[in-house]
């Protein structure tokens, strides 16, 4: 019975994570949201709008929101068994247990940290719409009344995901338990991994010449001019000139809060007074002209003009042989991969591991699965130990870029075991030893709060022990 319960716990432990993931991803961007969000009036008639399934202290849990639940999980092909909804209703319950318990215990999350991501929110929906009207037409309810009821949810779940790390704050696994948790696997259970490498890059993006960045300075200059003589408006400017994807919508981004940009622009939209234009900025996205229309604080409203440097051949070549050095040295054992990696490459995310692109487990041997096609076909040219010549690519924000690749190692595909899976044993023994004290947290914080389920759901015999 014990060990059922660790299990179901576990299950439902891992399903608020996972549900609390996707509401950060913002309900506005997925189809099934904005259908449990529309107007009454899109509702079909003879259906029951709503009741209340399960109250938890001072939460409720409604059926609407279950089935929205129930209806995410099942968009991203996620197996819940034969008794989904029951499942789903389990981690939302847990949810709740878990807010209420937070508030007995005083645990809180800061106002700055609520309102920001609140705004993170707005903007990104305000991005997709394309104004505020628009989201008030299609939700068929004011800003403000939006607002309040996005800013109740972004509390509640900051308010749950600090309760689960406090419970499990300070939890580590030794390599005895790691050993021990291994050996306490059937060995016919035993996962079987597939193909994995050892990867790394070293990336350079092209540079910009002096000409390029003085004729967008003037263009912007001219543009600041227009806009000050009042000949034309910054929205205007913003659609006509902008390359950023704020541009159709006149160069608006909303809110922001210190470090939401980067330093350059940020610096330039804090020391303006409301309304002020600045000069050129240069970042390195590219050229901004900014304009503050707010400001509150540590917070402040801006709009922008976005123009970026185009490159020329003589850039790329200018990178392909600084590249080429690079892996010649390499070659020459004159400079390790992973330190030229360090102090040379553009991709901040794998120049911190030596160059090396990690996988799930934050060790740097990624699934051949996971590999982007172009890694891919490329690796399949070459032979563990080689570094190729520089090569042109898109980096994932969209711009080119070169980069030369070391195929340090091929793990072949293989049935887990310590020596080649450790630090992926090491995860699933975390998880196991996080599921238990969740486990008997759950058992003791269940006696504190009135719990009430509707004896519609009296078969998913939720919280029994």
């Amino acid at each position: 019975m014990k060990k059922q319960k660790e299990t179901r716990v576990f299950r439902y432990i891992s399903l608020i994570s996972c549900l609390l993931a996707c509401l950060w991803m913002m309900p506005e961007l997925k189809a099934q949201e904005e259908t449990a969000l529309a107007p009454a009036t899109q509702q079909p008639r003879g259906t029951v709008v709503d009741k209340i399934i399960a109250k938890v202290d001072n939460y409720i849990i409604l059926k609407s929101e279950l089935e929205r639940q129930y209806l995410d999980v099942l968009s991203r092909q996620e197996y819940l068994g034969p008794n989904g909804r029951c499942t789903i209703l389990e981690s939302m319950v847990v949810s709740k247990l878990m807010a209420a318990k937070a508030e007995i215990d005083s645990v809180v999350v800061e106002e700055d940290m609520v309102q920001r991501d609140l705004n993170m929110r707005l903007n990104m929906m305000i991005q997709r719409f394309g104004s505020e009207e628009m989201i008030e037409e299609y939700y068929k309810k004011s800003l403000a009344e939006f607002k309040d009821e996005l800013y109740d949810q972004i509390k509640e779940q900051l308010v749950v995901q600090t309760m689960q790390q406090t419970i499990v704050e300070g939890i580590k696994v030794t390599p005895s338990e790691v050993k021990r948790f291994f050996k306490s696997i059937p060995k016919d259970s035993l996962p079987y991994f597939s193909t994995e490498v050892t990867l790394g890059q070293i990336v350079k993006k092209p540079g910009v010449s002096e000409e390029e960045k003085e004729s967008i300075r003037n263009t912007l200059l001219k543009v600041r001019t227009q806009i000050i003589n009042g000949e034309t408006t910054f929205e205007e400017m913003a659609r006509q000139y902008s390359e950023d994807p704020s541009g159709p919508r006149g160069g608006f981004l909303g809110w922001s809060k210190r470090g939401d940009m980067v330093s350059e622009f940020e610096a330039a939209a804090m020391r303006m007074k409301d309304g002020e234009i600045s000069m050129p900025v240069e970042t390195e996205f590219g050229f901004h002209l900014v304009q503050l229309l707010e400001r509150r604080g540590n917070e402040y409203n801006s709009r922008h003009i976005l123009i970026r440097p185009k490159h020329t051949q003589k850039d790329f070549e200018q990178a392909y042989a600084f590249l080429d050095s690079i892996r010649s040295r390499i070659l020459s054992d004159s400079l390790t991969f992973q330190s030229a990696a360090k102090r040379h490459s553009d991709d901040k995310e794998t120049a911190g591991s030596g160059g090396f692109i990690l996988g799930e487990t934050g060790a740097p041997r990624i699934a051949t699965s996971d590999l982007d096609a172009n890694l891919f076909f490329t690796i399949d040219t070459l032979k563990v130990g080689d570094i190729t010549k520089p090569l042109r690519f898109t980096m994932p924000d969209g711009k080119d870029a070169l980069r030369i690749l070391y195929y340090k190692e091929r793990i072949r595909p293989h049935q887990a075991n310590l020596q080649d899976d450790y630090q992926k044993i090491q995860m699933a023994a975390m998880q196991a030893k996080r599921s238990k004290v969740l486990d008997d947290w759950f058992n003791e914080a269940r006696l504190e709060v009135f719990i009430d389920i509707d004896p519609e759901y009296s078969h998913c015999k939720i919280l029994d022990d």
